[in-house]
């Protein structure tokens, strides 16, 4: 297990390290600041606040000292005159997924935004480009639209360890896409996904991954919590099957992690539904499936039974190891030791938690 766990919440910035058997805080920055995303580049050490102003906007932070410092780089911008859709000018409304671009590509950093941008840097962060050629891709101004958001927005992006020019990303709503040349051309990789709220549901184009993570021993093993269900691929996105349960909580949600050291592996945090978007029966538990989404185990023990209301965002559930953690949108921060078996609470009194990420 990594020893950190960096957290981006409603009320900043907060940093868990595990020291002599405990879970202590190491760091609090941006206290009052919404911080969409926390991120640390496992290539280097860096950490990375994108933080969400109500007055001031989008802006982007990184630290080099474990946040004991932080420096201001440019938040990724629109080129001038781009627009949503006409009429309507694109302007960075929050970074909702950052990524490092490989160990080939030391300087390489992506973002994920609202609105529907992804943006690229070759200079350590120190600028970062749209990629136009998915800004540009014929399907966006008629295809992709907002779902919880307004706005459509890239909230995963998934980097192939093999071939780092490879990536998927996960769009809401828009779905899956794929390049093999580092965001020159794209593909649309959603055969196979549902999207009930379309008049086809077998549509091309206006499907919800709420993310995307890949298998770290075998990354053609791509999961996805959807909008309309929990979906596995295992040849890279070009096929999709479901895999939710037909009469059990594993179907609805937001979160989803997959072990380190097992593509089958994979845990949900089940929500109720769309519509109320707490947790089931007042009840919290995490599914865990060892079989490639063939059947899953419900996971309570140490997890609040009754009058329960937390949900997990899609950013806030993740696995290292034996480990499993995650934060709820009540400010609960929970974690395993044995892959979900049992649970203990290390925090119930944070604000809304938007990412978990375990790091060194």
């Amino acid at each position: 297990m990594k020893p950190t766990l960096l957290l981006g919440t409603r009320k900043g910035l907060i940093a868990y390290r595990y020291t002599n058997g405990n879970w202590k805080v190491e760091n609090l920055s941006f206290e009052g600041v919404p911080v969409s995303i926390a991120y640390a580049d496992p290539r280097n050490g860096k950490w990375w606040a994108a933080l969400d102003h109500g007055h001031w906007g989008v802006k982007l932070h990184r630290s080099n000292d474990r946040g004991a410092t932080w420096e201001e780089v440019a938040a990724p911008a629109y080129p001038e005159g781009e627009e949503v859709k006409d009429g309507v000018p694109a302007a960075t409304r929050y970074i909702w997924a950052m990524s490092h671009g490989g160990n080939n590509h030391t300087s390489r950093l992506w973002l994920g935004t609202d609105p529907g941008g992804l943006f690229m840097s070759e200079d350590e962060g120190n600028s970062f480009q749209l990629v136009q050629s998915l800004w540009q891709h014929p399907s966006r101004k008629t295809g992709w639209f907002g779902g919880g958001r307004d706005l459509p927005g890239i909230h995963s992006i998934v980097v192939d360890p093999r071939n780092e020019d490879h990536i998927h990303i996960g769009i809401s709503c828009a779905g899956v896409f794929e390049t093999h040349d580092a965001g020159k051309t794209w593909e649309v990789r959603n055969k196979g996904l549902r999207a009930d709220f379309l008049p086809d549901p077998a549509a091309d184009m206006g499907h919800d991954p709420h993310i995307l993570v890949a298998a770290p021993t075998n990354p053609d093993a791509i999961w996805q919590q959807n909008h309309c269900g929990i979906f596995r691929t295992v040849d890279g996105a070009k096929n999709w099957e479901e895999v939710s349960e037909k009469e059990g909580p594993a179907r609805f949600g937001f979160a989803m992690a997959v072990a380190e050291d097992n593509p089958d592996q994979a845990w949900v945090a089940p929500a109720d539904s769309d519509a109320i978007r707490v947790s089931i029966k007042g009840s919290l538990c995490i599914c865990r499936t060892d079989d490639g989404g063939k059947t899953w185990k419900q996971q309570r023990n140490g997890l609040p039974q009754e009058n329960c209301f937390d949900i997990v965002y899609r950013h806030a559930l993740a696995t290292s190891g034996d480990a499993v953690v995650f934060g709820t949108t009540t400010g609960n921060l929970f974690i395993s030791n044995d892959r979900g078996e049992n649970w203990q609470v290390i925090n119930n009194y944070l604000p809304m938690v938007y990412s978990v990420q375990f790091a060194e």
